[in-house]
């Protein structure tokens, strides 16, 4: 758009610097070829004299490196001593009018706006006494065709002047508007670069984020299948060192076996990032009511199972975090609350879905029992994280003498 523009006004700078010469040329051919048929001896001399004159103006002002100041004075003064060259040709020869036609070229670009009119009026009378069959008028009649002429010629250079004006003024707009394009471009091409460097930045802290939450991943879930694994298989070997009775060694080796086997699975399945062992088979009731079950046959701790609401088929990761939480809550119950009776319940609840987790033991006080990732453990921090990670919320209530209580709310996002 910018070379287009710049070459639509190079070429009528070339028009405004050649043109008046190339009609003067023109004109004084024309003057010559009719000379003996309309001008006079004296004529002849005087044409001979201005032309000269005019030729070497129009050189001078078309000179290679001279620079137009719109309405300067250098400029308007070239107006008004083309027009009396033009003029007094004129009066020599009526066809040297065409050269006069230079005074409607560029009145708008040499003179300024109050005096645009003065000019076009003065170029009318020189294009007027041309029409009229020269200068001076040489009868009433005649006077009264060149006055008619005079009105006629005054008028349509305005309007033309005009029309003119306007197209400078669009020519102007076009300009502006180009110029601000070319500037909202160059905006727009800094904040695409610096978009990229954010979207790039942001992709290195996403890969960082994605790393880092993996990592939290793989360290909750070693957590909760096998280390809770292991913790249970020394129990069952400590209790085989302890038991006198061979079938009840034999029991304990059986259920530390079971529980290797398991943990081994669930390993495997942390790894792949999929849905726990206990889910694979069933839905989530019958997967939290095996693992109460299991729970209470190893610990001996009286626990029940209760279902509420209408059930539904859950999205595999609801399921698999509710499944977690109350895999940890069981195993904190089995460590520290020393209680003989736990009870689990979860809830359907229209768009939400509640796990609670109570049991009857020793308890603790809140505010004495820093949640702690990473080497420390997992407990109440990482069910937390767990829960937040699907939109969801973990509350813990525990006195001490008076039991806890696990609650966790999460959406209800159906399977698939």
């Amino acid at each position: 758009m910018r070379g287009h523009a710049a070459l639509h006004e190079e070429r009528w700078e070339q028009v405004f610097r050649w043109g008046p010469l190339t009609l003067f040329g023109v004109g004084t051919a024309v003057s010559a070829a009719v000379a003996p048929a309309l001008m006079s001896r004296g004529d002849v001399y005087g044409a001979a004299g201005v032309a000269p004159v005019a030729l070497a103006f129009e050189l001078w002002w078309a000179r290679p490196g001279r620079v137009a100041v719109s309405e300067s004075a250098a400029e308007q003064a070239h107006y008004w001593i083309r027009t009396a060259l033009a003029f007094a040709l004129t009066w020599f020869n009526p066809l040297y009018a065409i050269y006069a036609y230079t005074g409607y070229l560029a009145v708008s670009r040499m003179l300024p706006r109050r005096m645009t009119r003065v000019g076009l009026f003065v170029n009318a009378v020189t294009i007027a006494g041309s029409q009229a069959s020269g200068l001076p008028p040489r009868s009433t009649t005649v006077w009264i065709l060149f006055g008619a002429l005079i009105v006629l010629n005054s008028g349509m250079a305005a309007i033309f002047s005009a029309l003119g004006e306007r197209e400078v003024a669009k020519a102007k707009q076009r300009t502006d508007t180009i110029r601000q394009l070319e500037t909202a471009n160059t905006r727009l091409e800094l904040a695409m670069q610096e978009n990229a460097q954010l979207h790039a930045q942001l992709l290195v802290q996403a890969r960082e984020a994605g790393v880092a939450d993996e990592r939290r991943r793989l360290a909750a879930e070693i957590h909760d299948t096998i280390a809770q694994g292991l913790a249970g298989i020394i129990a069952q070997l400590q209790a085989v060192s302890a038991a006198s009775d061979e079938d009840v060694a034999h029991a304990h080796l059986s259920r530390a076996a079971a529980l290797a086997r398991h943990s081994l699975g669930e390993a495997r399945r942390s790894v792949q990032n999929l849905s726990p062992l206990d889910l694979e088979d069933g839905a989530l009731p019958e997967a939290l009511k095996k693992t109460v079950d299991t729970w209470s046959d190893r610990t001996g701790v009286a626990a029940r199972f209760t279902v509420t609401g209408t059930e539904e088929q859950l999205h595999d990761e609801v399921a698999a975090t509710l499944l977690r939480v109350a895999q940890e809550a069981l195993a904190n119950a089995d460590r520290h609350a020393a209680a003989e009776r736990v009870g689990v319940t979860l809830s359907y609840m229209g768009d939400e879905v509640t796990l609670d987790v109570r049991d009857d033991g020793a308890g603790f006080d809140l505010l004495d029992v820093p949640e702690r990732t990473g080497t420390g453990g997992f407990g109440l921090a990482g069910m937390r994280a767990r829960v937040e990670r699907i939109a969801g919320s973990l509350t813990v209530e525990s006195e001490k003498g008076g039991g806890t209580a696990v609650s966790a709310r999460v959406p209800l996002v159906h399977h698939g």
